[in-house]
């Protein structure tokens, strides 16, 4: 708890969002601010958005600067509503977006809040902290459902039988017996380099928060928000969050179709140009923040083209 934040990717963030003095910048996923302050410090405004009510008040504790209207604006909301958040707030348009998908280090290093299975602690998992719990969903849906989210959302091979013996160990309170069910489930040697646990604790996190819709619906409201000219980044911690972002900007700055025996067919106007390649960190940055392994940043710069319609 005593940690110092570090944010990741924070440099090459910045020089993707490229922040100016009067610039409006959605920060997404403020969890501890690290880009939030980077941000301001540059002369942004920044309208800060979490679901996580520890997050907002952490924020609010910040002190002010004494500048009217204030340039730290909290939303202790969802990114996927910032369409309508910022419009109550009388904005339509935005020069950046920022996303930092995935749980929050403050999250992981409280035990209390279920989300570490290298902490022993309360089955939870909730980002909001209300609703559906992970002991909830897992004491509760069938052996099939539970399968088919080990193996949707975490990739798990082994789903069914992983399925199987949580079912057989209900009721489940504590992510040490969650753990333990795994490790033996699917066999653990402790010179194993990635416990086996890893990718049922990321399945069900990631199905209770329902995180790959609320970053698909906030990948659409940015594009809805950034004017022309205005920075989008996101850093992403695994491939199914990667391939959804790789996936938008793909489809939102070229054409699509052509072949050696089909033409290319135009799309309508590109929405984002300037897409960047996979941006990780440098063996200085892992080596002093190791949670950074496994970060892609991805950035692009919105065209003046109209935002494409959603999707029903």
């Amino acid at each position: 708890m005593n940690a110092p934040h570090i944010p990741v990717l924070l440099d090459e963030v910045i020089a993707a969002l490229a922040p100016r003095p009067g610039d409006v910048i959605v920060d997404a996923t403020f969890g501890a601010g690290g880009y939030t302050r980077a941000l301001l410090d540059a002369g942004a405004t920044v309208h800060a958005f979490d679901r996580d009510p520890d997050a907002i008040a952490s924020g609010r504790t910040w002190r002010e600067t004494g500048e009217n209207p204030p340039r730290l604006i909290l939303h202790p909301r969802r990114f996927s509503e910032m369409v309508n958040a910022l419009a109550e707030s009388g904005l339509s348009r935005v020069d950046g977006v920022v996303m930092d998908i995935g749980v929050s280090s403050m999250q992981l290093d409280q035990a209390e809040r279920g989300f570490a299975f290298s902490l022993d602690g309360p089955l939870d998992m909730r980002m909001s902290q209300d609703g559906t719990s992970a002991a909830d969903f897992l004491n509760s849906a069938d052996a099939d459902a539970i399968a088919d989210v080990l193996y949707t959302y975490g990739e798990e091979r082994q789903s069914r039988r992983v399925a199987r013996a949580i079912v057989a160990a209900r009721p489940l309170e504590t992510t040490g017996e969650l753990a333990g069910i795994v490790r033996r489930a699917l066999g653990h040697k402790p010179h194993d380099k990635k416990d086996p646990a890893t990718r049922t604790f990321q399945a069900i996190r990631i199905h209770v928060n329902g995180e790959l819709d609320e970053l698909r619906e906030g990948l659409s409201g940015a594009e809805q928000l950034l004017g022309e000219g205005g920075k989008l980044a996101v850093v992403s911690f695994h491939s199914l969050e990667d391939r959804i972002v790789k996936r938008f900007l793909r489809e939102a700055s070229a054409s699509t179709g052509g072949s050696r025996h089909l033409p290319v067919v135009a799309n309508d106007p590109a929405v984002f140009t300037k897409v960047s390649k996979a941006v990780r960190a440098t063996e200085a940055e892992i080596a002093r923040n190791p949670r950074s392994r496994s970060a892609v940043l991805r950035h692009a710069v919105r065209t003046g083209a109209p935002a494409r319609e959603l999707a029903a």
